[in-house]
């Protein structure tokens, strides 16, 4: 999350509107004269009546079609709908969203919302504030739950993600730089995706969309035109060419499905017992010798019982070549707990070796 200030331009002070210039008014004098309308003798012609010409017609305003005016009546009825289950979160971190998941008082927002962080308010969508407490977290999908006490609430409902298409029209709701309630419009870009947070975190699956996603947004409502969220906005793509800025029209959401898995879990148990995520219980380094440095194996993992060993290279998983860390956690991503998987090791000597590896529960 970022903290950012917003600065409002001094208005222009309005002054009286110009007074007609002198030479205007002779032009028209002069005009009416040679149309006849001077001071004329008994002589003179009928003048004829000369006026300022009537105004041309209006041009009629233009119709909106049928079904673009439905189109923009369902974006209206869509925010009303899904608005309510909006919220502001405020750590000592910054700003970011949340959606009400439950009537019961639970909030789902992202992981790294809260992190790092002891004490969170909750605005709701009405202004009315509170403080929360975290019922759980599970950084392996960057995924947490709060919960406030208080009823009333407007639960989002979620759909069913798998369902969704390249070219749908997403609705992006949040707090983007504090500025609460707050819509973009896009589409569903892209399905699928695997993507790597700054935290080495690696989020499978996860939806691209063309709805511009602000610092702030992380936590919201991705929703659809039945006013169903169908992802969590997680975070934007950054362009190295531009320093690392946000590179615009290419945001990701958390899908609905592993959001509401996930958020059913912690609010049940507090924590996760069933993550669909992998595990080989490693830590790991960037190297340029062709693979991934291990730099710590955690006691009783599927790697400790493999003999992985500290100072070893991880080359391969299953078959998939794993040169640095991203890319393990993607490979690792894309596999299930349970699984065995023939994991291709090089020693500090310079010797490989293969062990067999089955893998194990994420624990987040």
């Amino acid at each position: 999350m970022m903290k950012h200030r917003i600065e409002r331009r001094p208005r222009r002070s309005r002054g009286r509107a110009p007074r007609p210039l002198p030479a205007l008014v002779a032009l028209l004098v002069a005009a009416l004269v040679l149309a006849g309308c001077g001071s004329g003798g008994t002589n003179s012609a009928a003048a004829p009546t000369v006026g300022i010409p009537p105004a041309a017609s209006a041009a009629p305003g233009a119709t909106a079609p049928a079904s673009a005016l439905a189109l923009q009546q369902q974006f209206v009825q869509v925010v009303k709908q899904v608005g309510p289950a909006v919220v502001l979160i405020r750590t000592r971190e910054g700003l970011g969203s949340g959606v009400i998941f439950d009537a019961k008082g639970d909030v789902v927002t992202n992981n790294h919302v809260v992190d790092n962080s002891d004490s969170f308010q909750v605005t709701l969508a009405n202004g009315r504030q509170y403080q929360a407490r975290l019922v759980g977290t599970f950084a392996a999908d960057d995924l947490a739950v709060l919960h406030i006490d208080t009823g009333g609430l407007h639960p989002a409902a979620f759909a069913d993600s798998s369902r969704l298409a390249v070219g749908d029209v997403a609705l992006a709701i949040g707090n983007p730089l504090g500025l609460q309630s707050s819509v973009t419009e896009g589409i569903v870009s892209a399905l699928g995706r695997t993507v790597n947070e700054d935290n080495g975190v690696a989020l499978p699956n996860v939806i691209q969309t063309s709805a511009p996603i602000n610092p702030g947004n992380s936590g919201g409502a991705l929703v659809n035109l039945e006013g169903q969220v169908i992802g969590i906005p997680t975070l934007a793509a950054t362009d190295p060419q531009l320093g690392g800025g946000a590179a615009a029209g290419i945001g990701f959401a958390i899908p609905s499905n592993t959001v509401r898995d996930i958020a059913s879990q912690l609010v049940r148990s507090g924590k996760v017992t069933n993550s669909h995520r992998a595990f080989l219980g490693v830590s790991v380094a960037a190297t340029t010798s062709g693979g991934t440095l291990v730099t710590g194996v955690q006691a009783g993992s599927p790697a400790a019982k493999a003999g992985i060993q500290t100072g070893e290279l991880i080359t391969e998983v299953d078959g998939n070549a794993t040169p640095d860390p991203g890319t393990l956690a993607d490979v690792l991503a894309g596999l299930d707990p349970g699984r065995a998987v023939t994991v291709a090791v090089v020693r500090a000597d310079g010797s490989s070796r293969q062990v067999r590896v089955t893998l194990g529960q994420n624990p987040g």
